[in-house]
């Protein structure tokens, strides 16, 4: 006789709903990272049409691209700060909100003064992304989770980036780059309304409330600038998110430009750049999950991580010598992989070392750092090509920026420890 095996206890069933919401809430945080990317590459794999449209010079497009970064790095100042307060459950639709209307802006601009004006919005509401993600994540998941929450959640994140330059154009021949802006930005809306839903129903808390303002403001802005952790997170996130930048918004000139492609052969070669930075996120996030899991040290895993994605960079100046553009492809999409493994564990580190109560702000930070770096080598991008020195000085910025940007974190934190969240 075989008997029915007994239902599970009522903690284990409640347990089991509790691991299903977290991923649940997971997705949506990747779904917000793929219109994260989508809203702020339309102007990148729309370019060409538009420079017809309006006229732009290299100057020009350099000069709205920097504009978008110094935006989102002034906004991040104060964006951390706004996370903290308000909690992951409110932060994120908040900022999405706030984005999908800017990126709606762009279909009614005409001249430079109001595509800037759209920019700087675009730039200043994105910035809430980063640091309520990563709060989220930090949150939800433990230090070998994490690895892999945080994997996932950039490298489905390239999605958006892989998409867009496949599906923006035919959208574009079809309804014209004003109205791709509007219809891509409106999605972000719909996401809100879903997530205000599904955080609802998983019992997504509110932000406890922080009594005391002024000094006690003062003294926590002077508590996280005085902190070592901050400032070697924040300048690894500098040098490295500069060589992102730089990829994102001259990547699909880059093509055009070295290897005269048209804007139909464009989606493929960036699909596939994007494809295997997707890749080597949720790899690197995998990898690292797997060696926490089997006993090695928090310090050995991150940094060792990181040393490996560094030297995978070194080849990207090559690309302007390929023979073909699809090897250029490779070299560019074994860079971004590199820093998509390199990001990840960034942000997993800033989950470990800091203090749940501050990590909303260091994550801001450091994005405030990575931007003010981003927006100047778009800027020295316009300028350069606009000189006509080509793409060899940019792509050797690149092969050294995250072997130098390892080198600053060990500087500042020669070893990583979790972070004690009694003192904080």
């Amino acid at each position: 006789m075989t008997l029915a095996p007994s239902p599970a206890p009522p903690l284990e069933i409640e347990a089991a709903a509790a691991v299903r919401r977290r991923w649940l809430l997971l997705g949506l945080i990747v779904a917000a990272n793929i219109l994260n990317y989508v809203d702020r590459q339309v102007i990148a794999v729309l370019k060409p049409m538009i420079s017809q449209d309006l006229g732009w010079t290299d100057a020009d497009y350099g000069a709205l691209a920097a504009l978008f970064q110094m935006s989102a790095a002034i906004a991040f100042a104060f964006t951390g700060w706004i996370v903290d307060r308000l909690g992951a459950r409110l932060a994120a639709p908040v900022g999405v909100a706030a984005w999908s209307v800017a990126a709606m802006a762009h279909g009614g601009a005409a001249t430079m003064a109001q595509f800037s004006l759209a920019r700087i919005a675009l730039g200043a509401t994105e910035s809430m992304g980063t640091p309520a993600g990563v709060k989220a994540i930090g949150a939800m998941f433990n230090d070998q989770r994490r690895s892999v929450a945080f994997g996932v959640s950039n490298g489905a994140a390239n999605i958006g980036a892989i998409v867009t330059p496949l599906l923006l154009p035919l959208l574009a021949v079809v309804v014209g780059w004003r109205a791709s802006f509007v219809i891509v930005g409106a999605l972000g809306l719909v996401w809100v309304v879903a997530w205000l839903v599904a955080a609802r129903a998983a019992g997504l808390p509110h932000a406890k409330p922080v009594k005391g303002q002024g000094p006690g403001a003062l003294a926590r802005a002077a508590e996280l600038l005085g902190d070592r952790r901050t400032w070697g997170l924040a300048g690894a996130k500098a040098l490295s998110d500069q060589v992102w930048w730089l990829m994102l918004f001259w990547a699909p000139d880059f093509f055009h430009r070295v290897f005269n492609l048209t804007m139909a052969e464009l989606g493929p070669a960036l699909a596939g750049v994007y494809a295997m930075a997707a890749l080597g996120s949720v790899s690197s996030g995998w990898i690292a999950a797997r060696l926490l899991a089997r006993g090695y040290s928090l310090n050995a895993v991150r940094k060792g991580s990181l040393l490996v994605c560094a030297l995978l960079v070194t080849p990207v100046p090559l690309a302007v010598y390929a023979q073909n553009h699809w090897i250029a492809v490779a070299l560019l999409g074994l860079t971004l992989a590199a820093h998509q493994g390199f990001s990840v564990n960034i942000f997993a580190t800033i989950a470990d070392v800091t203090p749940k109560a501050r990590v909303g702000s260091v994550t801001s930070f450091g994005a405030l750092c990575g931007n003010f770096a981003g927006m100047g080598i778009v800027y020295l991008a316009g300028r350069i090509l606009s000189a006509g020195l080509g793409y060899l000085p940019l792509l050797l910025i690149a092969a050294g920026s995250y072997l130098v940007a390892l080198a600053w974190l060990q500087l500042w934190l020669p070893r990583l420890t979790p972070a004690d969240d009694t003192a904080a």
